[in-house]
C-alpha cells in the first residue's frame, strides 16, 4: 500500500513525472498588506517567475526597473541587470533578518530573498517534501467546516531555504493540498495559515493557482480579517 505522502505527491503529477522535469516559470501578481507594513511600494504589475526544479535557485523580472531581475539561492541574494550586471547582492542573506519583528522595515534584497524562497517553495509543494533531508510525518487532522483535512508535518533541513524548519501542510479527500501553515521566521516568526486554490493542470503538474496567507490565531485558525499577502499565478509552464 502506497503511503500518504506518495498518495498526495500521484496526486498532483507523480513522482516520475516530476523528476523528468527541470525549471518552471509563471507569471505572478502579488498583493495584501504585508508589503506596507515592511515600507514597501506594492503594484499589481505582473512578475516572471522561474524556478530550478530540484535545486534552489529562482529569479523574478522586473524587479525594481525595467531591465533588473533577481537571482535567489540560498547562500546569496543578487539584483541583477537583464544582461547579468551585478546590481547589489548580500552573501548569507538570512543572517541580514536577525532582531526583526512583523513591522521591521525590509530593502529590496530582504524582499528579494522572501521572494525567492517563498515563490521557489510553492512551484515545487509537494514535490519537495520528498527531497533529501526533509523529513515527513502525518499528524492529527485539521476539520474545515465539513471538511475532513488530512495533515503532513514537514520538518526542513538547515540547507533549504524555506518559512520555518517545521511546517503543516493539509490535504484534502482527493489528496490536494488546501493549506499550508508555517512561521515566518524573516518577520519575527508570526504564525500563517495559507490557503490555496483555483487547481490547474500544467505539463502535467497539477498545482493551486492562487494563495492567500492570513496571520494565524492560538487556535490554528486563520484570522480572515487581514489578508497579508495575495499570490495569483497564471501562465505556468514545466520543462
Amino acid at each position: 500500500m502506497k503511503s500518504f505522502l506518495e498518495q498526495v505527491l500521484d496526486a498532483h503529477g507523480g513522482l516520475q513525472r516530476w523528476t523528468a522535469l527541470r525549471t518552471a516559470r509563471a507569471t505572478l501578481v502579488t498583493g495584501g498588506e504585508l508589503w506596507a507594513m515592511k515600507g514597501l511600494v506594492q503594484d499589481a504589475s505582473p512578475r516572471q517567475m522561474s524556478v530550478l526544479l530540484h535545486s534552489q535557485w529562482a529569479s523574478v523580472t522586473p524587479y525594481g526597473a525595467a531591465d533588473r531581475k533577481t537571482a535567489f539561492t540560498p547562500g546569496r541574494i543578487a539584483i541583477e541587470t537583464l544582461d547579468g550586471e551585478l546590481v547589489a547582492e548580500r552573501l548569507e542573506p538570512r543572517d541580514s533578518f536577525a532582531g526583526h519583528q512583523m513591522e521591521t522595515p525590509w530593502d529590496p534584497l530582504h524582499r528579494a530573498y522572501f521572494n525567492g524562497y517563498a515563490l521557489w517553495t510553492y512551484l515545487t509543494t509537494p514535490f519537495l517534501l520528498a527531497m533529501p533531508g526533509v523529513r515527513v510525518e502525518e499528524v492529527e487532522p485539521w476539520y474545515e467546516g465539513t471538511e475532513k483535512w488530512r495533515r503532513l508535518r514537514v520538518h526542513f533541513p538547515q540547507a533549504i531555504a524555506t518559512h520555518s524548519e517545521v511546517q503543516d501542510f493539509f490535504f484534502d479527500t482527493e489528496c490536494l493540498l488546501r493549506r499550508h501553515d508555517y512561521r515566518v521566521e524573516v518577520a519575527g516568526g508570526f504564525n500563517a495559515a495559507q490557503y490555496v486554490g483555483d487547481y490547474i493542470e500544467a505539463d502535467g503538474i497539477r498545482l493551486p493557482t492562487t494563495r492567500r496567507a492570513y496571520r494565524r490565531g492560538a487556535d490554528d485558525a486563520p484570522l480572515r480579517d487581514r489578508l497579508l499577502v495575495a499570490i495569483d499565478l497564471s501562465a505556468i509552464h514545466f520543462n
